[in-house]
């Protein structure tokens, strides 16, 4: 049974979605065995007392720096054994101590078709005005695996939506949520948990 390690920075929508996808059997192979935060009080830390997960609070304010947080984090995840890492809207970009350390073991979830709308400045609702302002027909998320550049690991699972033409950011968040990013992170999650995600010449494949 793997070690799954969440990592948040708000309200933990993506991190219920993971709970309720453990407690239905939806993820095989691995549990979530600690939530850890990069603020107090977010409402994700309350999901996980729910649940009865362990969390912990490492406040990135209480860092000088990046490296000096990231290694703040990796010593964290080592002590919780992790086996996976999960970027559940955890809005830091670790340095690569931490990426190098768990290559091929952080997964996290953008909300566009990578390469699209994706890297440095691309993270919630400007994501979305991105896309609607180029007026794409379709849009969806992407799970991926974290290396050392922004959204750039190897892709593991795509799923799309239909853009309206009445479409706000806001709408088209809540669309991709409902119908990718909720559906799609559980998956990954139990599909690397049960050793069925294969990496060839940094691309990622996956046995159903």
């Amino acid at each position: 049974m793997k070690n799954i390690v969440v990592l948040v920075s708000g309200g933990g929508t993506n991190l219920q979605a993971l709970i309720d996808a453990q407690d239905s059997g939806i993820i095989q192979g691995g549990r979530i065995t600690c939530v850890i935060a990069s603020k107090p009080g977010v409402f994700a830390l309350e999901r996980a007392a729910k649940a009865g997960i362990p969390s912990r609070v490492i406040p990135r304010k209480e860092y000088p720096d990046s490296l000096s947080y990231s290694k703040a984090i990796l010593e964290a995840l080592n002590e919780e054994k992790a086996d996976l890492v999960v970027l559940a809207g955890f809005m830091i970009i670790l340095d690569e101590c931490v990426t190098k350390a768990y290559a091929y073991k952080i997964i996290n979830v953008h909300p566009a078709l990578i390469p699209s709308f994706c890297g440095e400045g691309f993270y919630g609702l400007k994501v979305h005005e991105a896309a609607l302002e180029y007026g794409v027909k379709v849009s969806g998320a992407t799970i991926h695996f974290v290396n050392e550049k922004a959204d750039a690991g190897a892709i593991i699972l795509q799923g799309t939506v239909n853009v309206e033409m009445d479409d706000t950011p806001e709408i088209l968040q809540r669309r991709i949520m409902e119908n990718v990013e909720w559906k799609l992170l559980p998956k990954a999650v139990s599909l690397f948990c049960q050793d069925k995600i294969d990496i060839v010449d940094g691309k990622a494949y996956v046995r159903e």
